[in-house]
């Protein structure tokens, strides 16, 4: 498949903000659904989408109104993958170099075989080739990347720091001071295949993956300085935190902080919308996991449908903002 086919309709997904990401926290990464090339003959009939820090599944049920078949190009693009510098620790779910959240996907209940593409990218421009031509894996985040780096030539890893593919960093390993490369560069990877639907007919499309789950040991939310601090008004927008979820927090606070731990989810709702009209069924489930767990996220007509879950049904539904969620999970005695 042309590579310029894919462009055409991946949006990169990058990874959502954290107000004071430390050594015992690491950022999520805004994960979303599948992706089509504009067409006016297809509809999204109905849309189910669950959520949990375990497992995002989507279930799309996709109609052809036209009186011909329609063939197009499906992706899924996983998230932009770039480490910084050492103080940025990603939350990327599984070690596979490739399918970085475990992806499955079935179209009418068969098991799809899609296409990978790679690519790496540093100051804009595109560096796929130069790693390859030296052997070193794309993905940035893997210890065996750097390791390979190491391994290097002399030329190769001038090669590489005249690129701005890498950096250098010093630290012991128990030999004394020692200087070495990390990959500094974006790895986008996209997953795609070829789909036709048919005229008149509906084909129904399902995936599920891993998330991208943010981490922070214990949460700032109920300490009494976090009140002044402007991430806490940043936290309240994007996760729709109301003052009985703070009080809530609260109760449940000492003068050590409130005994909880941070988990964060961000799904991309908006992007993609390239099928015909409104999405005409859209139903949200959100598990948080464990009973003693809060959550916090933003939307309208939520219901307690158990335990854990939690249920969002709307019609005609044009989402207008990306899905953030947070779990307060409670930290277990010691």
């Amino acid at each position: 498949m042309p590579r310029t086919c894919i462009r055409t309709i991946v949006c990169i997904c990058m990874l959502a903000s954290h107000p004071a990401l430390a050594n015992d926290s690491s950022a999520e990464l805004t994960t979303g659904g599948l992706l089509l090339e504009k067409s006016a003959d297809i509809e999204m009939r109905s849309e189910d989408l669950y959520v949990s820090a375990k497992e995002i599944r989507v279930r799309a049920r996709l109609y052809n109104s036209s009186a011909h078949d329609v063939t197009t190009i499906v992706a899924f693009p996983m998230p932009e993958i770039t480490i910084g510098s050492s103080d940025v620790n990603l939350a990327v779910p599984t070690q596979d170099a490739q399918n970085l959240l475990g992806l499955a996907t079935k179209v009418d209940g068969k098991v799809v075989q899609m296409n990978v593409e790679q690519k790496v990218f540093a100051g804009g421009i595109e560096y796929t080739d130069v790693l390859l031509r030296l052997g070193v894996p794309l993905a940035p985040h893997l210890s065996a990347t750097n390791a390979a780096l190491d391994r290097l030539a002399r030329a190769a890893q001038d090669e590489l720091l005249r690129l701005g593919l890498v950096g250098t960093e010093e630290f012991d390993v128990g030999k004394g001071m020692e200087k070495h490369l990390i990959a500094r560069w974006t790895l986008k990877t996209t997953y795609f295949w070829q789909q036709t639907f048919p005229a008149k007919t509906a084909v129904v499309i399902e995936h599920r993956y891993v998330p991208s789950v943010g981490l922070s040991v214990q949460t700032s939310i109920g300490s009494k300085w976090a009140t002044t601090e402007g991430w806490l008004a940043s936290y309240r927008s994007k996760y729709c935190m109301d003052d009985a979820f703070l009080a809530a927090v609260e109760r449940a606070g000492s003068d050590d902080g409130a005994p909880f731990s941070e988990q964060r989810l961000s799904y991309m709702l908006t992007t993609g919308a390239n099928w015909a009209g409104p999405i005409g069924t859209f139903r949200l489930v959100i598990n948080k996991g464990d009973p003693s767990s809060l959550i916090s996220f933003c939307g309208k007509g939520v219901k307690k449908i158990g335990a854990t879950e939690f249920e969002m049904v709307r019609s005609h539904f044009v989402p207008k903002k990306n899905l953030d969620v947070l779990i307060l999970k409670r930290l277990t005695k010691p």
